[in-house]
């Protein structure tokens, strides 16, 4: 799910930056922002353009998706159920399953 809430993406470079050990002085200077404005955007009350958000990006070497994405809880739950639901299978109705799910995945790309 794509994350428009500014205050979302400003956490995510919050918690980013602090696993990389880096003060927001610091990923300013590498993405070419003034302090005040990279802790503007951590604090999510500025509204940042694409080029801004990559060069933070490539300063914390993350992919824009590591902060404009979140994933879906409900989606990692089907992903268990479906897993359960294969494990509880015979062993050829998890082959005809998994040759099922291969085909459609080849179909959608």
């Amino acid at each position: 799910m794509l994350l428009f809430n500014f205050h979302s993406i400003g956490n995510k470079l919050l918690n980013i930056r602090k696993r990389a050990g880096l003060t927001q002085a610091e990923v300013a200077e590498l993405s070419g922002l003034s302090d005040r404005t990279y802790a503007d955007i951590e604090r999510g009350s500025v509204n940042m353009r694409i080029e801004t958000i990559l060069r933070i990006c490539r300063a914390l070497q993350i992919t824009p998706d590591d902060i404009l994405t979140e994933e879906s809880t409900s989606i990692s739950y089907t992903q268990d159920e479906l897993i359960k639901r294969l494990n509880s299978c015979k062993p050829n109705e998890k082959q005809t399953a998994l040759q099922l799910l291969s085909v459609y995945l080849d179909s959608i790309k």
